[in-house]
């Protein structure tokens, strides 16, 4: 299944089913899975048909009441040779296309759903999902289990058989987080509580076309019912890979693509309530020094496992498979563990790097104003004049007899002499010639570059309906940031701050007096601004001090109800030009 299929594209359309559409097969699948929760004396002709080949189909398996799909059977294989008595959750109501999670994430009779954990709304646009955590922070969060691979110093090491522990604990959630959304209109006795579960083949390193073929790893997502809204989420960003029972959807059997590495991420939030004691963690007295730095041990027995903050738990083995309990239903973390663990296949597998290195080569410009003198000392290169430069690209160049070349392949890109100026309000190019004054006029869309590579153009103001000169340096500066995990800023040092910059008219009616209420706003004593006595017996930060972040300037200079009336009469005097 190609990646625009598993988001739930063909040839560039939607083909995810309609709603209406879906209810029919919610059905069948409940009854599939085991639940009957619509009453028997109302059936359809569907449900009964289908009722009666589901009979039949279970009659056929019931040597093996609860068989596992083959990447299932991987992970289990995981867990029977590292652990003892642990079991993926059976019997898990599977997503098997795109689009299903979304519908069972609401009740069919009502348009919003809430839980602890989730709130959801159906809306205009499909449905919204806002869950309770919206954690932005990472620190503690990351616990790797002790006995697979070497654990960073930077991570959390946890006892293998407090792993185990957690895993047991996972599996077997409360009641009211197993509740699926869809049914929970119903009547107590037939609302369906169940595991929910998604299949995922992220791909990891691309296809080379002639060299080598795209690769990609399995990954099964495991969820409490009423947390369904997180596979809607995850399928949404990474797709959906379909039933996994089915072969042709096993990774197993597409040698040329299955890199081999199996994942599993399994939500379970309520395990920030458990006791670090009833975990099986040593006390304090009896921990070894890393314990005690990673809070692994305990003084008192109500202590708390990461003191019932969120975190995550993992554990990973060079056989090529990766095991996540998730304390949280924070989308972000899902995302974030999928990324994970594709960067975990990549440093398997080798040949390939999911968090790349980024950067930008920056070239600087500048506003030239009206004018451009060829003989200005940021143009010049000495010993480099507009002959050299002919000699060298004459290749390339289509050289005029008024001394100035044209670019053969881009012919708005103009080679000018090196004593060459420009002026914008004459809209002319003048250079002295051998035998007499040379000149050209200064287009738009036009590039002209100097011996040296310094480049100008004409370029419209963004904020006015003015023209000037640009100017654009020849030797670039290379901003690089290497390898980092998510979030670490690649992408950031190579985007535009155009959007950032505001352009508007300054008008200023006294110059002496406005600039005089300048200096009495940096000069002024900001520690009496506070209601509170307490706030105002802080140290102040001077306005200009290196210690304020242009945030703390815009609370400073912003009326607020913290602030003393009297200050903030005084923010309101100022006028808006100053």
């Amino acid at each position: 299944m190609d990646l625009k299929t598993q988001l739930g594209f063909e040839n560039g359309k939607s083909v995810l089913p309609e709603y209406q559409d879906i209810l029919p097969i919610i059905q069948l699948k409940l009854m599939a899975t085991g639940f009957k929760p619509y009453p028997e004396d109302e059936p359809t002709l569907f449900t009964s048909l289908s009722a009666d080949l589901i009979r039949k189909i279970q009659a056929k398996f019931r040597s093996v009441p609860d068989p596992l799909c083959p990447t299932d059977q991987r992970l289990q294989a995981c867990l029977d040779r590292n652990f003892v008595g642990l079991a993926l959750p059976h019997r898990t109501l599977h997503m098997d296309f795109h689009g299903l999670a979304r519908a069972l994430s609401l009740p069919p009779d009502r348009d919003e759903f809430k839980s602890p954990h989730v709130e959801s709304y159906r809306v205009a646009q499909g449905v919204l999902h806002n869950p309770a955590s919206d954690r932005r922070t990472t620190v503690g969060t990351f616990h790797v289990a002790e006995g697979g691979l070497p654990i960073p110093a930077d991570k959390k090491a946890v006892p293998l058989a407090t792993f185990a522990r957690l895993f047991q604990h996972a599996a077997q959630p409360p009641e009211e987080l197993l509740l699926l959304p869809f049914t929970s209109t119903l009547p107590a006795a037939r609302r369906v509580k169940v595991f929910t579960s998604l299949f995922l083949r992220p791909r990891v390193s691309p296809e080379v076309p002639g060299l080598s073929p795209y690769r990609d790893m399995e990954i099964r997502f495991f969820a409490p019912g009423s947390l369904i809204s997180n596979l809607d989420f995850v399928e949404s960003i990474f797709g959906n890979a379909g039933d996994p029972y089915l072969p042709e959807n096993d990774p197993g059997l597409d040698v040329e693509h299955f890199c081999g590495v199996s994942g599993m991420v399994l939500l379970a939030p309520h395990l920030t309530r458990l006791s670090k004691k009833e975990l099986g963690l040593p006390r304090f007295r009896d921990a070894t020094s890393r314990q005690r730095r990673d809070g692994m041990c305990w003084k008192s027995a109500q202590e708390l496992y990461n003191e019932g903050q969120a975190f995550k738990a993992t554990f990973r083995d060079a056989g090529g498979t990766i095991v996540t309990l998730l304390a949280d239903n924070y989308f972000g973390y899902c995302k974030k563990e999928v990324k994970t663990q594709i960067s975990f296949a990549a440093n398997l597998i080798g040949r390939c790097e999911e968090e790349h290195s980024g950067g930008a080569l920056v070239f600087p410009s500048y506003n030239l104003g009206d004018t451009v003198q060829g003989a200005a000392q940021f143009i010049r290169l000495h010993g480099f004049g507009f002959k050299t430069m002919a000699r060298r690209l004459q290749a390339t160049l289509d050289l005029r007899p008024e001394g100035y070349a044209v670019d053969r392949k881009f012919p708005r890109l103009v080679y000018l002499p090196e004593d060459a100026e420009i002026d914008l309000q004459e809209q002319r190019i003048s250079w002295k010639n051998v035998e007499s004054d040379a000149s050209l006029r200064l287009l738009p869309d036009h590039i002209y570059l100097y011996p040296s590579g310094y480049k100008v153009r004409m370029e419209k103001h963004p904020g006015a309906d003015t023209w000037r000169l640009v100017g654009t340096v020849a030797e670039g500066t290379l901003c690089h940031k290497p390898c980092t995990v998510s979030g670490g800023g690649k992408s950031e040092i190579s985007k535009s701050v155009s959007d950032g910059i505001l352009y508007k008219n300054v008008y200023i009616q006294d110059l002496k007096r406005d600039f005089d209420q300048v200096e009495k706003i940096l000069s002024k004593d900001y520690s009496d601004r506070f209601r509170t006595p307490a706030r105002r017996k802080e140290a102040s930060r001077s306005f200009l001090s290196p210690r304020r972040s242009l945030g703390s300037v815009v609370r400073l200079l912003t009326p607020s109800p913290v602030y003393t009336d009297e200050y903030n009469r005084w923010l309101r005097r100022i006028p808006q030009h100053v």
